[in-house]
């Protein structure tokens, strides 16, 4: 496999890892605002939506962490970067 095919597969995932986040993020805001108009509907006593809103929440930012941050992935200026050396520009 060519370096260019290579690169192209990892941009791929990783395109593909951020719009799994965003679709992640979308479910989580969408559902816990279901469970707090809930909770608002019926009494607004122990705010027992905050387990999930706190238990879920951590999950999804580890994956934004994962598909955003990602500190030991290489930054698509260093992929550029190293895809230029490649091909002999300076």
């Amino acid at each position: 496999m060519s370096s260019e095919e290579e690169l192209r597969k990892q941009a791929l995932h990783r395109i593909g890892e951020r719009r799994s986040f965003y679709m992640s993020l979308a479910v989580y805001v969408v559902v816990n605002a279901v469970l707090v108009g809930v909770w608002f509907i019926n009494g607004r006593g122990y705010f027992w939506p905050g387990w999930p809103i706190f238990g879920w929440g951590i999950g999804v930012a580890i994956q934004g962490f994962r598909a955003l941050v990602n500190p030991d992935g290489p930054s698509e200026a260093d992929v550029q970067r190293e895809m230029d050396k490649m091909r002999g520009k300076s």
